[in-house]
């Protein structure tokens, strides 16, 4: 589908498409999350974020090949509704835009509480809400304008993270270390507290609930598809760079992390990243962090805007959400689904007064559960896909995946392995039953409201194309 049948403008440069994903995947699921799956899993975290980036990855070349070839907003909803039929792609397209806003809530109360830190006498409603209206008010604005925004937050919070890559490996190699001389460093600290697997292999399996939270967002690259210059080169540059630099630093940053401290005192001081600049000697360690997380937290909040706007204009052409979805600004901008996010984003001021911190951890998993069925979903669409094609036509694919059938298959069967993991551990349960009692509430809706609209829709498109019948012959 060409820009002039979508309305939408191509202003996205590879530039912004990678720090986009960038932006969107390293967020809170770096800076704190990491902490609790380092005291589930131990050392053996590291294997966790290695065995579920290349998943992940199997999954954007999964993506990728689908883009490529139909560079269209809407991405892997429209591509579901294709191959799967139009009850895979309303519930792919749904879920998406389900598991964005809850990460979205998370992300503005996040933004709530850090501001707090500088602010404490102002209410931490007033902050949720001037964020939510500033960056919806940024999204209103030509996409070229979010594009921009994104790529200068995301670059700071890389900035960040490369920074306190660099500071560990000084303090490793230069003993750089100031707090506790007579803590042990290096990285014999990886097996000598109770070995690399100190809580077993079910540590590192509860562990993988955090670790795919962690890479939750980065699919926004196949969002950006309808909207990006030359799709057919800037996707799949975008699609092998992203993740293994996202890999990179969540292994890089716990390898870090765990040969200067033994993994037992991650996070008993708050944040990880505190506990690195403090050892650099840096007093204002706290401040740094602030900053760092502020920009990944409205960096985010930012991403989830576009990309859940985009799937519910997506949603909109197919028939599968309100016609008012799919109306675009003059800038090319589909301004009802901004406005509907925005909306959304607000019920993280009642979060603020009703959520206790043990809930973040429901939330995570929720968010993981529908990140994770997407995937899923978007593994399954691809094989339909090369399924219906014929070998001309595969032989013909761009930026087909890799190891053909065995990669993607291998990755269904891990997404749907830690769907099981999200079932058997308690704490995150009830990310499962609410997933479940979702995709049931999305079945009924589609059977109840949307296919009967889409039948009467095709109904009336075939008596408008049949002749009309004249009693006696007569034309009129």
């Amino acid at each position: 589908m060409q820009q002039q049948a979508t309305g939408l403008k191509r202003g996205l440069s590879a530039r912004h498409i990678r720090f986009m994903a960038l932006g969107s995947a390293i967020g809170t699921g770096l800076f704190y999350g990491s902490a609790s799956a380092i005291q589930m899993a131990g050392p053996a975290v590291l294997l966790a974020y290695l065995i579920g980036g290349a998943a992940v990855f199997i999954v954007m070349r999964a993506l990728g090949e689908m883009s490529v070839r139909d560079p269209v907003a809407g991405s892997f909803g429209q591509y579901a509704s294709t191959y799967l039929g139009p009850m895979a792609g309303f519930i792919l397209g749904w879920t998406y835009a389900f598991g964005t806003i809850i990460v979205g809530l998370a992300d503005v109360t996040a933004f709530g509480i850090y501001m707090g830190f500088w602010f404490p006498e102002v209410a931490r409603w007033i902050w949720v809400l001037g964020i939510v209206c500033l960056i919806g008010g940024l999204n209103l604005c030509t996409v070229k304008v979010f594009g921009e925004m994104e790529f200068w937050l995301s670059l700071l919070k890389v900035g960040a993270i490369i920074a306190m890559i660099l500071g560990g490996f000084g303090i490793i190699l230069f003993g750089m270390y100031s707090a506790n001389p007579s803590t042990d460093i290096g990285i014999n600290n990886l097996w000598i507290h109770g070995g690399f697997m100190p809580n077993g292999f079910s540590g590192l399996i509860a562990s993988f609930a955090v670790v795919m939270f962690a890479f939750g967002g980065i699919e926004i690259i196949g969002v950006t598809a309808g909207e990006a210059k030359d799709p057919q080169r800037v996707l799949p540059k975008a699609i092998n760079a992203v993740p293994i630099r996202i890999l990179l630093f969540y292994v890089l940053t716990l390898f870090v992390l765990m040969a200067i401290f033994p993994w037992p005192q991650i996070g008993s001081q708050g944040s990880p990243f505190v506990q690195i600049f403090d050892n650099l000697g840096i007093s204002s360690a706290a401040t740094i962090l602030n900053i760092v997380v502020i920009s990944a937290a409205v960096s985010a909040i930012n991403s989830e805007i576009f990309g859940a706007g985009r799937m519910m204009y997506g949603l909109a052409q197919q028939g599968h959400a309100p016609k008012v979805f799919g109306k675009l600004s003059r800038h090319g901008v589909p301004w009802m689904t901004v406005l509907v996010m925005g909306a959304a984003l607000l019920g993280g001021v009642a979060l603020n007064y009703l959520i206790p911190e043990k809930v973040f951890l429901v939330i995570a998993s929720i968010a993981t559960f529908a990140t994770v069925l997407v995937w899923l979903m978007i593994l399954v669409t691809q094989v339909a896909m090369r399924r219906s094609m014929s070998s001309e036509q595969v032989a013909q694919l761009q930026f087909p995946v890799p190891f053909w059938p065995f990669a993607p298959l291998a990755a269904i069967t891990f997404m749907l392995f830690i769907i099981g993991v999200l079932g058997y551990f308690s704490d995150t349960q009830p990310a499962l039953i609410v997933g479940v009692i979702w995709i049931a509430l999305l079945a009924v809706a589609y059977l109840v409201w949307v296919k009967p609209a889409s039948g009467r829709k095709v109904q009336g498109s075939r008596d408008l194309s049949m002749p009309r019948q004249y009693p006696n012959g007569d034309h009129g």
